[in-house]
């Protein structure tokens, strides 16, 4: 008996629990170049590429939501176009404090250099050139 699978083809979006919907759309637009966006009933978002990241204000999660759903519990790999040089340059620029890097690391399709910083919950950001 042959077994059926998914076939699952990319991820559409995430949810990210924040304490403050408008200051995290501030921090990923301003800091990150991701795009404000709202739909359906006032929700909020940030989009990239074909990707999006749906915002839940801590206490007013949108069911179904996560079983312990806490603002500053993610780890988050962003790819970036830019050189390692103009990432380090933005978060500086932005005042964001840098945590690590930039360090070696592998990613889904291999070899990475990464910096890591946090956004206002203290979600672990990473940014990466490969």
């Amino acid at each position: 008996e042959k077994s059926i699978t998914m076939d699952i083809k990319n991820l559409d979006h995430l949810v990210l629990t924040v304490e403050n919907t408008d200051k995290t759309c501030e921090f990923y637009d301003r800091v990150l170049g991701m795009k404000k966006i709202r739909f359906g009933d006032d929700r909020r978002a940030i989009e990239f590429g074909d990707q999006k990241i749906n915002l839940h204000q801590r206490g007013r999660e949108v069911s179904p939501a996560a079983k312990n759903p806490t603002p500053g519990s993610a780890d988050l790999c962003f790819i970036t176009a830019m050189s390692m040089a103009e990432v380090i340059s933005r978060l500086e620029e932005c005042k964001v404090e840098i945590l690590e890097g930039p360090v070696a690391g592998t990613g889904a399709t291999g070899p990475l250099e990464s910096i890591y910083f946090r956004d206002p919950d203290g979600n672990l950001l990473e940014v990466s050139v490969s």
